[in-house]
């Protein structure tokens, strides 16, 4: 008898196993490409990650021991390979054109009755611009058989292997289409933090890490980076049936594409709301847990915009608008270091204060040394500042160096609080100081925070207070202190 699979979170028996290597892989491969369209596309995960863990390492044994039955869309595929990639040029079968762009927001509500007079009532659809990397997606009777780079927007580059470890992208699509898709790989801003905090020389946003990790020689350093998409288009045989872009947007959920639920649909007429999504959109952005560095505005009806038709730059029927660049100019008063509670050293410039989105930014981080040497950092230098994300001040540039000729700075040999020496580790510097008072109170207050132990009456002044006066000198002595002396 067949042994039985059971999800032990909710100990329900699963369909018996099906006997033989290839039956089995088969089996598993279906069962791993549902999970991950639920986990990866849906966001509605119906299995632990133990249990789909168990799944693909089982998977993944098979397939070593009989590779004649691996899949060509094997969800095994996901984690990349050792191989180099070449990069082969690809020439797009239908050219990717650029997008009318503008800043203004009158500019756009002026394209968009001038469209509207053109074509008569007409309904638009709007969609954030992902601030990522262009993809081109060829599928073959439900297969990915080719990605590409957009590239001058007639010829890209084949990077369909680092393509395939991006999981929100499907290998097999739910039917055995052909298909061109268009759409945006890019790297959600919490990935970015915690990947760019391990790299000696930090991106400068997610776009460009994005961009760097389809460009790796091997698939498998590709794909230990969590890229993510989103598909905004799609053509196919079936088109002629799809009379709007909403309608397209609607069948290539269906096809197993992950579609930005956020676009939205405008009424004829309704002028006054697309101007409304665009302040909403402006204010919404500092929420999102992805970049977007503008919007696109597009007609829904596929015949007016075949009417309207394309300059040899853009099409007619599209605009794009951009958000102003959230940068501002300042000048480097001053490095000062932090320590860290794990005793993690980190520069932070103080700077002029600036606006810069919205608030006055006077202390910008600076990383590591390694971030410092690149762009060649001295106190007096003029920069430019900005918010990644709408969030984190970050210094981009020099735009004008010191009169005074100081130096690039550089990180001391001594911990600025213990006086330990300095150790580097990878790429920062760390004081190894056990007892070193920033990093007991690091510590303490990480442990007392709201994400943690959530001890409302252990506050940062508190913290501070006994660490400074010798009540306290270890996360441990916590549990032994008297605090009702």
């Amino acid at each position: 008898m067949s042994e039985l699979l059971f999800d032990f979170d909710n100990e329900v028996p699963q369909k018996p196993v099906k006997e033989g290597p290839e039956a089995r892989i088969a089996e598993l491969s279906d069962l791993l490409r549902r999970y991950q369209n639920e986990y990866y596309v849906q966001s509605r995960p119906s299995v632990s990650d133990a249990e789909y863990d168990r799944l693909f390492d089982e998977l993944q044994d098979l397939e070593n021991k009989y590779p004649e039955f691996k899949k060509p869309d094997s969800p095994t595929l996901r984690v990349g390979s050792d191989l180099e990639a070449d990069f082969a040029e690809v020439v797009h079968a239908i050219p990717v054109l650029s997008l009318d762009k503008t800043h203004s927001k009158d500019e756009l509500m002026n394209w968009v009755s001038k469209t509207e007079k053109n074509c008569g009532r007409a309904e638009f659809i709007a969609e954030e611009k992902i601030d990522g990397v262009s993809i081109v997606l060829t599928y073959k009777d439900g297969l990915l058989v080719q990605a590409a780079t957009r590239g001058n927007g007639f010829v890209g580059n084949d990077v369909t292997a680092n393509v395939k470890t991006v999981k929100s992208i499907p290998l097999k699509l739910t039917e055995p289409v052909d298909l061109t898709a268009r759409g945006e790989i890019y790297l959600p801003l919490e990935a970015f933090s915690l990947v760019n905090d391990r790299l000696a020389v930090p991106y400068a946003n997610p776009r460009n890490l994005a961009s760097g990790t389809l460009r790796r020689q091997k698939s498998s350093e590709a794909g230990e980076i969590p890229l993510d998409s989103f598909i905004y288009e799609g053509f196919f045989p079936e088109k002629d049936t799809l009379a709007t872009h909403k309608q397209v947007l609607d069948r290539l959920r269906e096809l197993g594409f992950k579609v930005n639920s956020r676009t939205t649909l405008f009424s004829a007429g309704d002028s006054q709301a697309i101007a409304d999504y665009i302040e909403k959109e402006r204010e919404e952005r500092k929420t999102l847990p992805y970049e977007i560095d503008g919007l696109v505005i597009k007609l829904n009806d596929i015949k007016m915009r075949e009417e309207l038709g394309y300059t040899g730059h853009h099409p007619r029927w599209a605009i794009a608008y951009k958000f102003q660049a959230p940068e501002g100019i300042s000048v480097i008063k001053g490095i000062d270091v932090q320590v860290g509670r794990t005793g993690r050293i980190t520069p932070v410039a103080r700077i002029e204060p600036v606006l810069v989105s919205g608030s006055t930014v006077s202390n910008v981080t600076l990383h590591n040394q390694d971030y410092i040497d690149m762009l060649e950092l001295a106190v007096g230098d003029k920069v430019t500042v900005s918010k990644r994300g709408d969030v984190i001040p970050a210094v981009e540039a020099v735009v004008e160096k010191n009169e005074v000729g100081n130096p690039v700075w550089k990180m001391p040999s001594t911990c600025p609080v213990c006086g330990s020496t300095l150790v580097l580790d990878g790429a920062h510097h760390f004081c190894k100081n056990l007892q070193c008072s920033a990093r007991v109170k690091g510590q303490i207050i990480f442990f007392a925070s709201v994400a943690q132990m959530d001890i409302e009456t252990l506050g940062s002044e508190t913290i501070e207070f006994l660490v400074d006066n010798g009540f306290i000198h270890s996360l441990s002595e916590l549990y032994t202190f008297d605090f009702h002396k």
